[in-house]
């Protein structure tokens, strides 16, 4: 059976690894197994030394603390679970939400899903983004989803193909003028959601028109998150709906 030596037997690339990155390798060895032997499904034997391989002594203690985080986290997310029974003595079993992965990148692929749900997004930019995101194309998604805005803004006030950016975006939401400006709310409010328009588009579309910009996971959801919520507010605006569930 393939130990975590013969996947990555560099010790300090294993002692870099944060709990989940961990976990992929678990599930790695996991599934290197024999289909008849369970003989990793154990705390214990998880981080002995057949499992472990031979790395050198002096970096073989920290390192099996570190898978031991990573079976924690396994167990955290039901992937691996407690054998059902009275005297099971600590074996675990793959559950069948673990059954459906299989390696590291099916682990983050499983790890990005849960940062950003599809059911909360809007069902346009969960069509357009959310497969990028998924693949871990981290700035096309940021960027599309930006597009989708600056593209709905457009159409539900009923501007040209040449208005586009900030520009457009303080036209449609302009605190007195805009076509998408809610006139019964206070100035204050609508200057802000102007602000708020302007300054999302501005910052998070066009400098990924405009050159090459690195995201991880966790900022590019939060942006994803932010250009969904604000079309919405389009979308509510174009319909002339109340808005009362979204600002």
């Amino acid at each position: 059976m393939a130990t975590l030596y013969d996947l990555l037997p560099d010790a300090n690339s294993i002692l870099a690894l944060e709990p989940e990155e961990l976990a992929g390798l678990a599930l790695e060895l996991i599934n290197t197994s024999e289909p008849n032997n369970q003989s990793r499904l154990h705390p214990t034997s998880f981080s002995d030394s057949g499992t472990i391989g031979p790395y050198a002594q002096a970096d073989r203690e920290q390192i099996r603390f570190a898978m031991a985080e990573g079976w924690n986290w396994l167990v955290s997310e039901g992937l691996l679970a407690p054998t059902p029974g009275g005297n099971t003595n600590g074996w675990h079993f793959v559950t069948r939400r673990g059954k459906k992965i299989k390696n590291r990148e099916d682990l983050a692929a499983y790890i990005n899903s849960v940062i950003l749900p599809r059911s909360i997004l809007h069902p346009v930019i969960a069509k357009e983004c959310w497969l990028t995101f998924m693949q871990g194309d981290y700035d096309t998604a940021v960027f599309q989803a930006f597009k989708e805005l600056e593209v709905a803004i457009r159409d539900a006030g009923g501007f040209n193909i040449q208005e586009y950016g900030v520009e457009l975006v303080r036209k449609a939401f302009h605190e007195t003028t805009g076509s998408l400006t809610d006139q019964s709310k206070p100035a204050t409010e609508r200057a802000a959601l102007s602000h708020l328009m302007a300054g999302a588009l501005g910052s998070y579309k066009n400098p990924h028109s405009h050159r090459k910009v690195q995201l991880g996971a966790e900022e590019a959801c939060e942006m994803i998150v932010l250009a969904s919520h604000l079309l919405k507010i389009v979308d509510a605006r174009r319909k002339d709906e109340p808005e009362t569930a979204i600002v």
